[in-house]
């Protein structure tokens, strides 16, 4: 392997990575083919948290098959080696990848707690939920069953 390329074992090094990122990409087989989509997320002890529309097609194929594959990216930046070398221009990034099954959340207080750990990626300022918008939203949890990390160029 590429010596500018890391393993990433420690878990305290894949949460920091984790708890960077906005957004990250969870895929699925959908009869047969991958099918991903970017979502926000929440996370906290090991645990992924989601929220959704009631009905669309992550629903459908994750109702069929919850098995999921969970890509995370954070502190990407391109650089040059040498400027004027075509392949000497890389991007570093750290990236982690979570394997796990999806879990949909039913329990209004549950529903309620992901949600208020979900909005802590976003801000620290207190937040309050409707009954219905706790309700009409739908919320699954991944529990980390195997992650791995990579750095490139760091």
């Amino acid at each position: 392997m590429n010596n500018a390329i890391k393993i990433i074992r420690n878990e305290a090094k894949l949460e920091e990575i984790i708890k960077k990122c906005n957004i990250c990409y969870v895929s699925m087989v959908d009869e047969g083919k991958p099918y991903i989509v970017a979502m926000n997320f929440g996370y906290k002890d090991k645990t992924l948290y989601f929220h959704s529309d009631q009905k669309g097609k992550k629903i459908d194929v994750l109702k069929k098959n919850n098995v999921v594959s969970i890509f995370f990216t954070a502190d990407t930046e391109v650089f040059a080696r040498h400027p004027e070398v075509a392949c000497s221009w890389r991007m570093r990034y750290r990236s982690v990848v979570v394997n796990g099954v999806a879990e949909f959340v039913e329990d209004y207080e549950e529903k309620e707690k992901a949600l208020l750990i979900l909005m802590k990626n976003f801000t620290n300022e207190p937040i309050k939920f409707s009954k219905p918008a706790i309700d009409n939203v739908l919320i699954f949890k991944v529990k980390v069953q195997d992650w791995r990390g990579r750095s490139f160029e760091y």
